[in-house]
């Protein structure tokens, strides 16, 4: 027999793929696992929505209990706190925007889950409810995106290599969302109707510069807001509180659209351009990985994608070195963003990805 370990949100998603390995259990054992992210939030704060909330742990017991399946609640508070939320304010102190779900995939669900899984509850397998599918074909593990392409999550799973898909499982690969909801209906599920969260857990109120402050002690120190040319045309708040692609709060007038171009933390200054100055076709990657553990090539066509909603670009990659690489995208794409993932695709199949550190023009 083998054991399969479950991480339960307490959202619809992860309930209705538990109960999927649950109905389809012959020789399987499903454990649910709830993990906790992180302490008590601000006093008062509706966090209803937040996978990491009270609620949601209780709604994750429930539906457990619904499934007679043992339930357990991993505290992953220290590793989250460094691997997430640190990282996650750091990245603004560097001049970057962070992406939190691609790191939360990366160091929490598929290491700690599955590390700790494997080794405190004698599992096989990790499963979640991502919209994804994994294949085994030629000898390796594919990850492939999921059938319904507009919940499709493989944009934040391009950290996977070949151990953890092999120890992965997503239930939900095959389904659309209505399907999900439906089944959990079907089923009776307390999180049939949840409300997907919208806002980054450990950020509900979506204003990030408070936990700048509160962990770094950054409250932000005014500074210029310069043109392409060096001219100063406004002041900013903090270059922190401001990242690529960015059009809101500059209180900038110059008779059109501008928007945020450039941050550089080392003059605390922010530069801005109209829209056509912010879109590229070149830019730099590193951190890069790559799910069959090496790239296909020197030099290979794949189609790219800077952002979870963006759609995906045809691009020439240069490899420069094993983790690093060049992006030269067939037409411009809107605002790279240092820091932000760059996914590669080669149809359905999910072939890796970086972070963005550089756009070259």
């Amino acid at each position: 027999m083998s054991r399969i370990v479950a991480a339960m949100s307490g959202g619809v998603d992860s309930s209705v793929a538990a109960a999927l390995l649950a109905q389809e259990a012959t020789q399987d054992e499903i454990i649910g696992v709830w993990m906790r992210t992180h302490g008590d939030m601000p006093e008062g704060l509706e966090l209803s929505r937040s996978c990491c909330s009270p609620d949601a742990a209780d709604d994750a017991r429930r539906v457990a209990q619904i499934l007679d399946i043992p339930f357990f609640i991993l505290n992953v508070e220290k590793e989250f706190g460094a691997r997430v939320i640190d990282a996650f304010v750091d990245s603004y102190l560097e001049g970057s925007t962070p992406n939190p779900c691609q790191a939360c995939n990366q160091y929490i669900k598929f290491d700690e889950l599955l590390r700790r899984g494997l080794a405190a509850y004698g599992a096989d397998a990790v499963a979640t409810g991502h919209y994804a599918r994994i294949e085994q074909r030629d000898g390796r593990w594919r990850l492939m995106r999921a059938a319904d392409a507009d919940k499709d999550q493989t944009y934040f799973l391009w950290v996977l290599d070949q151990q953890q898909l092999s120890r992965t499982r997503f239930p939900l690969g095959d389904l659309t969302k209505p399907e999900v909801r439906a089944m959990a209906e079907r089923l009776t599920l307390p999180t049939a109707h949840k409300p997907e969260s919208q806002e980054i857990c450990f950020v509900p109120l979506g204003d990030y510069r408070t936990l700048l402050e509160e962990r770094r002690g950054y409250a932000g120190e005014p500074g210029p807001i310069v043109d392409a040319d060096g001219t100063t045309v406004g002041t900013h708040t903090g270059y922190a509180h401001y990242t690529v692609g960015q059009r809101h709060g500059l209180g900038v007038a110059l008779g059109e659209a501008v928007y945020v171009r450039e941050v550089q933390p080392a003059t605390n200054t922010v530069v801005i351009g109209r829209r056509a100055e912010i879109a590229q076709r070149t830019f730099t990657v590193d951190d890069a990985r790559f799910t069959a553990g090496d790239p296909p090539s020197d030099r290979f066509d794949v189609s790219i994608r800077i952002r979870h909603r963006a759609p995906d670009v045809p691009a020439e990659i240069t490899m420069i070195g094993r983790d690093r690489f060049v992006v030269e995208t067939a037409e411009p794409v809107w605002a790279p963003a240092p820091g932000q993932g760059a996914v590669m695709y080669d149809g359905d199949e999910c072939l890796g990805g970086g972070r963005i550190v550089r756009a070259s023009g």
